[in-house]
């Protein structure tokens, strides 16, 4: 179980406060998904769409980086 899960609303981390996806989390869903890279692309996306509506003020771009621009094939 991880400690680095987003706040609702604010999209921090609720364990070090870092934006979320923190460092530490991306560490953790690449090891849990490095068997199903589409997946882990999927959740992302389902979590940027809810970060869309919540943080109508973050530019598009920026949030496409932030969720889905770390993750390697």
């Amino acid at each position: 179980m991880t400690a680095h899960n987003p706040v609702a609303k604010v999209w921090e981390c609720s364990g070090c406060g870092d934006p979320w996806p923190c460092r530490t989390r991306r560490r953790e869903l690449t090891a849990t998904y490095m068997r199903a890279p589409a997946s882990l692309v999927t959740y992302m996306s389902q979590c940027m769409a809810v970060a869309r509506v919540e943080l109508p003020d973050v530019p598009e771009g920026a949030l496409h980086a932030r969720f889905l621009g770390w993750i390697w094939w």
